[in-house]
Protein backbone atom coordinates (compact mmCIF):
# COMPACT_ATOMS: atom_id res chain seq x y z
CA UNK A 1 0.00 0.00 0.00
CA UNK A 2 1.34 3.91 -0.54
CA UNK A 3 1.96 5.18 2.40
CA UNK A 4 0.87 8.53 0.97
CA UNK A 5 -2.74 7.96 0.17
CA UNK A 6 -5.12 4.68 0.42
CA UNK A 7 -4.37 3.05 -3.05
CA UNK A 8 -2.29 -0.35 -3.65
CA UNK A 9 0.43 -0.67 -6.01
CA UNK A 10 -1.14 -2.53 -8.68
CA UNK A 11 2.46 -3.90 -10.39
CA UNK A 12 3.15 -5.49 -6.62
CA UNK A 13 -0.03 -7.23 -6.56
CA UNK A 14 0.33 -8.68 -10.11
CA UNK A 15 3.85 -10.02 -8.94
CA UNK A 16 2.66 -11.39 -6.64
CA UNK A 17 -0.22 -13.19 -8.55
CA UNK A 18 2.59 -13.81 -11.35
CA UNK A 19 4.51 -16.14 -8.39
CA UNK A 20 1.42 -17.83 -7.26
CA UNK A 21 -0.43 -18.95 -10.72
CA UNK A 22 0.78 -22.22 -11.94
CA UNK A 23 2.72 -22.67 -15.67
CA UNK A 24 0.77 -22.29 -18.41
CA UNK A 25 -2.20 -20.06 -16.43
CA UNK A 26 -3.57 -16.71 -16.03
CA UNK A 27 -4.41 -14.95 -13.07
CA UNK A 28 -6.75 -11.91 -13.15
CA UNK A 29 -7.00 -10.07 -9.65
CA UNK A 30 -10.07 -8.14 -9.23
CA UNK A 31 -10.64 -5.50 -6.51
CA UNK A 32 -13.03 -2.36 -5.61
CA UNK A 33 -9.88 -0.73 -4.05
CA UNK A 34 -7.87 2.10 -5.71
CA UNK A 35 -4.92 0.97 -7.49
CA UNK A 36 -1.49 2.74 -8.76
CA UNK A 37 1.60 2.22 -11.07
CA UNK A 38 4.68 4.31 -11.87
CA UNK A 39 4.08 6.14 -15.33
CA UNK A 40 6.74 8.63 -16.61
CA UNK A 41 7.17 10.86 -14.23
CA UNK A 42 4.12 10.09 -11.65
CA UNK A 43 5.15 8.16 -8.99
CA UNK A 44 1.85 6.96 -8.27
CA UNK A 45 -0.30 7.02 -11.02
CA UNK A 46 -4.20 5.71 -10.43
CA UNK A 47 -5.45 3.14 -12.65
CA UNK A 48 -8.48 1.09 -13.43
CA UNK A 49 -6.15 -1.95 -14.28
CA UNK A 50 -2.35 -3.42 -14.30
CA UNK A 51 -0.84 -6.37 -16.48
CA UNK A 52 2.11 -7.69 -17.40
CA UNK A 53 2.88 -7.45 -21.19
CA UNK A 54 3.43 -10.22 -21.68
CA UNK A 55 2.81 -12.21 -18.48
CA UNK A 56 0.50 -14.54 -16.85
CA UNK A 57 -0.95 -11.73 -14.24
CA UNK A 58 -3.02 -8.71 -14.23
CA UNK A 59 -5.25 -6.86 -11.99
CA UNK A 60 -8.88 -4.80 -12.60
CA UNK A 61 -9.97 -2.34 -10.14
CA UNK A 62 -13.89 -0.63 -9.84
CA UNK A 63 -12.63 2.38 -7.98
CA UNK A 64 -12.37 4.46 -10.87
CA UNK A 65 -14.82 3.25 -12.47
CA UNK A 66 -18.54 5.49 -12.78
CA UNK A 67 -21.94 5.32 -14.28
CA UNK A 68 -24.83 3.03 -14.01
CA UNK A 69 -22.77 -0.03 -16.11
CA UNK A 70 -19.94 -0.44 -14.03
CA UNK A 71 -19.83 -4.60 -14.54
CA UNK A 72 -19.40 -3.97 -18.25
CA UNK A 73 -16.86 -1.52 -17.58
CA UNK A 74 -15.14 -3.91 -15.51
CA UNK A 75 -15.15 -6.73 -17.85
CA UNK A 76 -13.81 -4.29 -20.66
CA UNK A 77 -10.49 -3.39 -18.18
CA UNK A 78 -10.11 -7.01 -16.95
CA UNK A 79 -10.55 -8.30 -21.02
CA UNK A 80 -7.77 -5.18 -21.73
CA UNK A 81 -5.50 -6.10 -18.97
CA UNK A 82 -5.50 -9.92 -20.19
CA UNK A 83 -5.02 -9.06 -23.49
CA UNK A 84 -1.75 -7.16 -22.59
CA UNK A 85 -0.89 -10.82 -20.73
CA UNK A 86 -0.71 -11.97 -24.25
CA UNK A 87 1.80 -9.62 -25.66
CA UNK A 88 -0.73 -7.05 -26.98
CA UNK A 89 0.30 -3.16 -26.51
CA UNK A 90 -2.25 -0.33 -26.39
CA UNK A 91 -4.32 0.02 -30.01
CA UNK A 92 -4.65 3.35 -31.45
CA UNK A 93 -8.34 2.55 -32.94
CA UNK A 94 -10.82 4.23 -30.55
CA UNK A 95 -13.44 1.29 -30.50
CA UNK A 96 -10.96 -1.11 -29.58
CA UNK A 97 -10.73 -2.96 -26.04
CA UNK A 98 -6.68 -2.31 -26.36
CA UNK A 99 -7.06 1.60 -26.22
CA UNK A 100 -4.91 3.39 -23.90
CA UNK A 101 -7.62 5.33 -21.37
CA UNK A 102 -4.81 8.22 -21.33
CA UNK A 103 -6.27 8.81 -17.89
CA UNK A 104 -9.69 9.17 -18.87
CA UNK A 105 -12.52 6.78 -18.77
CA UNK A 106 -13.08 6.12 -22.93
CA UNK A 107 -15.19 2.65 -21.87
CA UNK A 108 -18.03 3.33 -23.64
CA UNK A 109 -16.25 3.73 -26.95
CA UNK A 110 -15.37 0.76 -26.68
CA UNK A 111 -17.09 -2.44 -29.00
CA UNK A 112 -14.30 -4.67 -29.42
CA UNK A 113 -11.02 -6.01 -30.27
CA UNK A 114 -10.03 -4.29 -33.81
CA UNK A 115 -9.20 -6.87 -36.14
CA UNK A 116 -5.42 -6.55 -35.65
CA UNK A 117 -5.35 -6.90 -31.84
CA UNK A 118 -8.09 -10.01 -32.61
CA UNK A 119 -5.75 -12.08 -35.02
CA UNK A 120 -2.87 -11.68 -32.21
CA UNK A 121 -5.35 -12.97 -29.93
CA UNK A 122 -7.00 -16.10 -32.09
CA UNK A 123 -3.33 -16.91 -32.89
CA UNK A 124 -2.31 -17.59 -29.10
CA UNK A 125 -5.46 -19.70 -28.85
CA UNK A 126 -8.19 -17.28 -27.49
CA UNK A 127 -12.07 -18.39 -29.20
CA UNK A 128 -13.14 -14.96 -30.13
CA UNK A 129 -15.79 -16.24 -32.68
Amino acid sequence: MNVNKTRYRADSLIHYLSRVTAKGHLTIGLTSKDISTTKNEHADWGVMGLGFCPGKSCIASTFRLKGNNKLEKLYKVAIHELGHTQGLPHCPVKTCLMRDAEGKDHLNEETGFCASCKAVLIKAGWDLR
